[in-house]
Order: structure tokens, then C-alpha cells, then sequence
């Protein structure tokens, strides 16, 4: 038995809680709606694995493709408003589909549509987080999709591999597998080079992994395999491994836990903060940019100090208290984010004081040091 799947084989005997995130490019057709062979092959799939005891959660795109489909429009529709309208169409087409191919199997499901801020907002978070478990706890299948309806470009995720990566880390997965049209992570980009080699795991995911992807979206989707080792990033700095396989393979779910030589695996970093910090470095979006001189910048990277007021020299932005900030350093590269002690307005009024008195402008419990 090779190293790869001794790991692999061994990982999975501890596995009780999974992601799925399947793309639009695995269950529908351009311009025809739902593939209900390809469906109603990864829900047979599903059921096996979530027989075994394991919970899982599915993250599904498709919805505005099957609207598309109910309609009869071509791909050209392309205005947000549009986009948003298909949305509501399509998505109850796509959890009805879930529905009925489930029942058979006696699994129900459940419809959760998030934005970036039922994550982002601390409150709205733990209430997801508990609605989650409590789905789990019932033995419930949870079906994600973005709120397409309602978000907008600045409550987005940006694609569903993103949102996968963070519903992941909200319920605590023990793995994240992402099936995909593309079947696995590619030295180069495989739509435009026949010379290709397939990565079989990543221990890390650095900046030359990142070259590998290219930045071309996919075929149906939003993301493409830039966005996926993004999410692969994300959550296996959480401490959750994560794995690309050929979402249109039958069987696909049972052959990966056979130990199977297919797709890419991520194996998982040791998680080396806690997960309220993970929450604001992935899923708080900055409200604004703090730069910081050099002093302030070695205390907060060397010595794990709080800013304080004396080691900021120039405030961006407009926002709140509370708010989520980059800091900056005098290069202008992002050394750290964190929560806002005061508002851009308080800030900047305590920039001119005559009298300086040294603040507390982030709390090193609220910051988080980038990499």
C-alpha cells in the first residue's frame, strides 16, 4: 500500500462530519437545466456514506442555471437584477430535486441560503453555527446555496468554493471534498495545455500552487481552480483537509473512501490559532485600511503586542466601532486585521490631539497576524 493512501485510509476511520460542495458544471447542462443521471448518482453516493453515521453537509451551486432552464434563456442574461430574479426561480427547483431523490433513502433535507453576512456578523454567525448543529443533531442533510437573491457584489462570497470552505469551518468538518468538472489540481491549466501532470496531494498551499490554476472561471460557475485552492488554503489552515475529485465519476464519494488513487488531496496544517481569529482573518470583510509606522509594526508581528494609537500615521476608509480593519505597514503591504476599538471619525480626532494619550485601538485578541 502506497504512503498517500495509508494516510488517506487512515484519516477517513476518524471522519464523522463532512462537507460536500458540488458545482454547476457536475449536476446541470449548459442551457437545460438539472442532470438528473448525474444527481441522482452523487445522491446514491451521498446516501452511503451518510449511512456509515457520518453527517454531512452539502453545498450545491445550480440554482441559477435551473432557472435559466425553466425560463428557456440563453446564458446571455448576465444583469444582476437578472441573475438574482433566476436565482429565486431556480433555487426551489434545485432543493426540490434533493428532496424527492432523497426520500427513497428516507435522508430529509434541509434549505440553508447564507451571505457573506449571516458569517461575518458575530451574532448571525453562532446563530448559523447553531442552526447547524441542530440540523446535524436531528440526523438532517443541510443543502447550502449563496442567497442569490438578495446578495449583492458586497455581501457576496465571491463562488460557492469559498462559502464551502467557510460553512466548513461553522460546523467543525472533518473534511472538505469538492467535486468539480475539473477532476483534479493540474500542473497547468488543462482547458489550454495537453501536457499536463496531476498533483496528487498538497501538504501546503503556497503562491506556486497558486500558479498552477490560472485565473479562468469555470464553464457554468462563478470559481475555477484558482478559487478552489483559496478554499484549500483557508480550511486547511482551520486544520481540515480538503480534496478536488471528479465530481462526474459514479461512485465517485465510495472510490475516494476506498483509498482510490483520484482527484487531489490537501492535507490539513495544524490549526495554530483559535477559530474566533480564523473567523475574523476569513470571514470578515475589512471595513477599512489602517496604516502603521515601523515601530508598531515589529510589536505587532515580533512581539504580539495590541496597536495602540501612537503607531498609526494614516486612517482609509469610513466605518464603525467594532469594524473589521486591514492594518497596513509603511510599505503598504497588509501585515494583520482585526476589530476596531473606535470609528474612523474617533480615530482620526484622536490623531489631532494636541495632547497625545497612547489608546488601545485593537486588542491583540481581536487581531490576527497575516501570512
Amino acid at each position: 500500500m502506497d504512503k498517500r493512501k495509508e494516510r488517506l485510509l487512515k484519516l477517513l476511520k476518524k471522519v464523522k462530519k463532512v462537507v460536500i460542495k458540488v458545482g454547476s458544471a457536475v449536476i446541470t447542462e449548459e442551457d437545460q437545466g438539472l442532470n438528473y443521471e448525474v444527481l441522482r448518482s452523487l445522491v446514491q453516493d451521498i446516501k452511503e456514506i451518510f449511512n456509515r453515521g457520518c453527517k454531512i453537509v452539502l453545498v450545491s451551486s445550480g440554482a441559477i442555471a435551473c432557472g435559466r432552464c425553466k425560463l428557456g434563456l440563453k446564458k446571455s442574461v448576465v444583469s444582476l437584477a437578472e441573475k438574482q430574479a433566476l436565482a429565486s426561480i431556480g433555487q426551489a427547483a434545485l432543493i426540490q430535486a434533493y428532496e424527492e431523490l432523497f426520500q427513497p433513502y428516507n435522508i430529509k433535507v434541509a434549505q440553508i441560503l447564507l451571505t457573506s453576512q449571516d458569517l461575518s456578523q458575530r451574532e448571525r454567525y453562532l446563530n448559523a453555527k447553531k442552526t447547524f448543529q441542530t440540523l446535524l443533531k436531528w440526523g438532517i442533510l443541510p443543502v447550502v446555496n449563496e442567497n442569490d437573491t438578495v446578495a449583492t457584489e458586497e455581501i457576496k462570497f465571491g463562488d460557492n468554493d469559498v462559502l464551502s470552505a467557510l460553512v466548513a469551518g461553522t460546523v467543525e468538518a472533518d473534511f472538505l471534498l469538492v467535486l468539480s468538472d475539473v477532476d483534479a489540481l493540474y500542473d497547468k491549466d488543462p482547458r489550454f495545455n495537453s501536457d499536463v501532470k496531476r498533483i496528487k496531494e498538497v501538504e501546503k498551499v503556497t503562491e506556486e500552487i497558486f500558479v498552477m490554476a490560472g485565473n479562468k472561471p469555470g464553464r457554468l460557475g462563478r470559481g475555477g481552480m484558482y478559487s478552489k485552492l483559496l478554499a484549500g488554503k483557508m480550511v486547511t489552515s482551520m486544520g481540515i483537509p480538503m480534496a478536488i475529485l471528479p465530481g462526474r465519476l459514479p461512485g465517485v464519494l465510495q472510490k475516494f473512501w476506498a483509498g482510490e488513487d483520484i482527484g487531489t488531496i490537501f492535507w490539513a496544517e495544524q490549526r495554530k490559532i483559535p477559530m474566533r481569529k480564523l473567523w475574523i482573518k476569513y470571514y470578515i470583510k475589512p471595513e477599512g485600511k489602517i496604516f502603521v509606522d515601523e515601530g508598531a509594526e515589529k510589536a505587532l508581528l515580533k512581539n504580539g503586542k495590541s496597536l495602540l494609537i501612537a503607531g498609526i500615521y494614516k486612517v482609509e476608509g469610513d466605518f464603525p466601532r467594532n469594524a473589521c480593519v486591514e492594518c497596513l505597514n509603511p510599505q503598504g503591504k497588509s501585515i494583520a486585521r482585526g476589530l476596531i476599538n473606535f470609528s474612523s471619525e474617533e480615530l482620526k480626532k484622536l490623531k489631532n490631539q494636541t495632547i497625545k494619550i497612547d489608546k488601545e485601538v485593537i486588542h491583540r485578541d481581536n487581531l490576527v497576524i497575516l501570512d
